[in-house]
């Protein structure tokens, strides 16, 4: 990336003035000026963009059926360290490219010896993170071969647009979810004969994003009803929405492969000899970046199983099983990531593709 950018200036993304109360923003000198003085950390953040789109785009061309999971993310993360021009903790994989199929809404990635091959009747949710300097682009979308979906898709991407849309300083997160999911279930999906409304999956939501911690604390609900804390100044978001054709409800299944070390871990002591070496790995190579059991195998781990399970049992590592949907159902994904600069919001993620 910086040889395709020798000035190191990166592309903004899209540039989204605020709604009515706050349009004194775009022109406000004082707010201005603040924003000039984070271009070093926008620049960063948008390398990062940069390096998510030429992947997912390099991955829409290239991903067909009849390949592995295991090679689709192979392509992917390998082009994203590739491009970022991976560098330990400075710049990398943001977590682990989730692939999750069908029924399946999230957090599937393959392990070691996962032999799951992509179907011409499958929905594939390509979700994949890029970071520099800890600040990451979480970004998503859904890839199908056969057109029966399209209208599940136009369903996820226009709510996803709409909590783009609603999103913005002093915005209440409820309102946001209101208005995603008005738009959501205003579509019908036709498959076998089957006229299905598509849902808003009801326990998924968007998430605030801080340096090196992907879920900050605040969620973006993609339902009516939900907090009413606001958005704030400065604050970055994942506006990501769900939806399918099931009950729109998720639940854990599956072998995990999903983990993360929890931000504040507890200082305990590690009983089994192997949980010790393998925090000082995930400190080192991760820290509080979610990782999967392929980065562990890359990085040399093994054996690590009982070691990791003791980890989890003790609460410095949580792992983050499948989320999935009713058998049969299908569910898409589209999601963007966006900052609440001090004049407009940017969404940084923003492509020609979605």
């Amino acid at each position: 990336m910086t040889k395709m950018f020798p000035s190191k200036i990166y592309p903004e993304g899209e540039q989204c003035e605020y709604n009515e109360e706050n349009v004194w923003r775009t022109t406000n000198e004082e707010k201005r000026a603040l924003e000039r003085q984070m271009f070093d950390q926008y620049n960063d953040v948008r390398r990062a963009a940069e390096v998510h789109r030429q992947v997912r785009q390099y991955a829409q061309r290239n991903v067909k059926p009849g390949m592995s999971m295991i090679e689709i993310c192979d392509m992917i993360e390998n082009g994203t360290r590739n491009l970022v021009e991976a560098n330990g903790m400075e710049s990398g994989i943001g977590f682990p490219t989730g692939c999750s199929l069908n029924h399946c809404a999230a957090h599937y990635t393959p392990n070691a010896g996962d032999k799951t091959v992509l179907q011409y009747k499958d929905v594939c949710k390509i979700d994949f993170g890029v970071h520099v300097g800890g600040r990451i682009i979480d970004s998503a979308f859904t890839l199908t071969f056969d057109p029966v979906y399209d209208n599940l898709l136009a369903a996820v991407k226009d709510a996803t647009n709409t909590g783009i849309k609603e999103a913005g300083i002093d915005v209440r997160l409820c309102d946001i979810g209101a208005a995603i999911q008005e738009v959501m279930e205003s579509y019908e999906v036709e498959i076998e004969g089957k006229t299905y409304q598509v849902k808003p999956i009801r326990n998924l939501n968007g998430h605030s994003i801080d340096p090196y911690k992907i879920h900050a604390g605040k969620t973006v609900p993609i339902v009516k009803g939900g907090d009413q804390t606001k958005m704030e100044e400065g604050e970055y978001f994942a506006i990501e929405t769900f939806g399918s054709t099931g009950r729109g409800y998720v639940h854990e299944d599956m072998e995990c492969s999903h983990y993360m070390r929890v931000y504040d871990a507890p200082r305990v002591p590690l009983r089994v000899p192997k949980a010790k070496t393998l925090l000082n790995t995930i400190n080192k190579e991760f820290g509080t970046l979610p990782f999967c059991r392929r980065y562990l195998d890359r990085v040399g781990e093994q054996k690590y199983m009982l070691g990791l399970r003791n980890l989890v049992e003790v609460g410095i590592v949580e792992e983050y099983p499948p989320l999935v949907d009713i058998k049969g159902s299908f569910t898409a994904q589209y999601e963007h990531t966006l900052v609440l600069k001090p004049t407009r919001k940017e969404v940084l993620s923003r492509g020609d593709d979605y």
